[in-house]
């Protein structure tokens, strides 16, 4: 500034310098089938931030309504020894028939164990059939957006083997081209309602045909969830296809003179609707019995991207996002023992991860698992440690921005260098870097002869280059124990 008036003036001297702004970590985007989707009361396709599942309702609707015809119900009657009808039980097995927009409850379950802020592309209506031209539709609308960090699609195990993996990999595509962003993908169960492992499920998802540096921007769950959230569904319409007579299948009649043998009081065929009148004891009871028992089975990878959010908050992104409960959920769909998850959590051939969600006496539902998909890799096989680079990195390059057009001399490098170590000696004192002193956690290095040749600064060119020793979880913890012999 040139003075050219006699006064006292005043300037500000900038001392600090830039500090990076580090951006967040957990913002899913969800892409999936909604009832409608409108945003300012006009239709729309493009992705909506909501922050609640009353906002979800607002812009997108509620959960399609189930006909009846797509449940097995069987009551089971409890009768006293004159006949009397003490109670009645309902259990049921989803069929085929059932629907399989399932987004609604994805954000139920989402919001349920700790999400928040997030994205929703409706890639269609309950009229229209989910396909993986919509589904992938869905996932590049999402490319053109800078704040989502996870992609979440529920839905996609709704479609056959081949098309649910081409749009697994579309979005590990994505998630590797934009190096922002993490991929939580589901592993198909081709027969839900089975009960008992399946090796062929997972071998159909290991045909993932992406390489090893798609696969570290994703991760994989399995089984499906057993979830206490009840279906929207047409409880009069649902037909009673199996009567039980306390526990068993009721006796023939007797033929008289003998005395007649118990019967129930309701009949398999009759849909619980027309109990109404008939017999209104049992109508309420099946009622009671379908809103407490009539409960979604659900892919993980809505519930893992909550359980993402809760631990990012609580602990940090650099903390695994394992060995955490899952909430709303009464147990995993499928029981898994020590030996089967051994070759889920380390594929040999492929390094194709899968992370176990097991149950535990005492301690309920739990993420048992930790690996992204490229899991024999020894740089990127934990998820902690793809997501803090991806936090690191995107911090980092839009707190840069500033440095483009300086001189790119020493006096510019050491704002860039200092500006960096203050934000990563921050990470280190949290606990998300490895050392014992800043100096074996870190390294930022910048400058001619060191990380530039002249030719690259008269080319424009300012390298700088970061090493980050980011702690890593303790994934097998091994207690030895021996004898000792008595010495007094």
């Amino acid at each position: 500034m040139t003075y050219r008036t006699p006064g006292v003036y005043v300037e500000e001297i900038a001392t600090f310098p830039p500090s990076v702004a580090e951006v967040e970590s957990a913002i899913p985007a969800f892409i999936g089938f909604t009832e409608f989707s409108k945003k300012d009361g006009a239709d729309t396709s493009d992705p909506i931030q909501i922050n609640s599942l009353k906002e979800y309702e607002q812009y997108f609707g509620m959960a399609k309504e189930e006909d009846g015809a797509g449940f097995d119900i069987t009551v089971n009657e409890k009768q006293d020894t004159n006949g009397n009808a003490t109670g009645f039980e309902l259990s049921y097995k989803a069929t085929a028939t059932i629907s399989h927009y399932r987004l609604y409850y994805a954000m139920q379950i989402f919001f349920a164990n700790g999400g928040g802020k997030c994205y929703v592309v409706s890639a269609g209506k309950y009229s229209d059939a989910i396909t993986e031209p919509l589904l992938s539709a869905g996932v590049d609308k999402i490319k053109l957006l800078d704040e989502p960090t996870i992609l979440v699609i529920p839905e996609a195990v709704s479609l056959a083997s081949a098309p649910h993996l081409t749009v697994c990999s579309n979005a590990l595509t994505q998630a590797h081209n934009l190096k922002d962003r993490f991929a939580i993908l589901d592993v198909k169960i081709a027969n839900p309602s089975k009960k008992e492992f399946d090796n062929a499920d997972i071998t159909a998802f290991r045909a993932l045909s992406n390489e090893n540096e798609f696969l570290r921007y994703g991760a994989a769950y399995y089984p499906y969830l057993l979830t206490t959230i009840n279906y929207k569904v047409k409880v009069d319409n649902l037909i009673i296809t199996t009567v039980l007579l306390n526990g068993n299948a009721p006796a023939a009649p007797a033929v008289p003179p003998a005395p007649p043998t118990p019967q129930p009081h309701i009949a398999a065929g009759a849909t619980i609707g027309s109990l109404k009148a008939t017999n209104n004891v049992a109508y309420n009871a099946l009622l009671s019995e379908v809103n407490a028992k009539l409960n979604v089975i659900l892919p993980p990878s809505a519930a893992m991207a909550g359980i993402y959010a809760r631990v990012d908050n609580d602990r940090g992104v650099w903390k695994a996002p394992a060995n955490v409960g899952v909430n709303y959920v009464s147990a995993p769909s499928v029981i898994i023992d020590n030996d089967t998850q051994g070759d889920l959590n380390i594929d040999s051939l492929a390094g194709k991860s899968i992370n176990v969600i097991r149950s535990f006496s005492g301690r309920g539902t739990i993420v048992w698992g930790a690996r992204t998909l490229d899991g024999n890799s020894n740089e990127w096989r934990y998820i902690n440690v793809r997501r803090f680079f991806n936090m690191v990195e995107e911090s980092v390059q839009k707190s840069t921005v500033w440095a483009v057009f300086e001189p790119n001399t020493k006096n510019t490098w050491v704002m860039v260098k200092s500006m960096i170590e203050n934000y990563l000696i921050t990470k280190w004192q949290q606990g998300a870097l490895a050392g014992a002193k800043p100096d074996d956690a870190f390294f930022v290095k910048v400058g001619l002869g060191e990380t530039m040749t002249a030719q690259d600064v008269l080319n424009g060119i300012m390298n700088v280059e970061i090493g980050l020793a980011v702690a890593r979880p303790a994934e097998f913890i091994i207690l030895k124990f021996s004898h000792k012999l008595q010495v007094s």
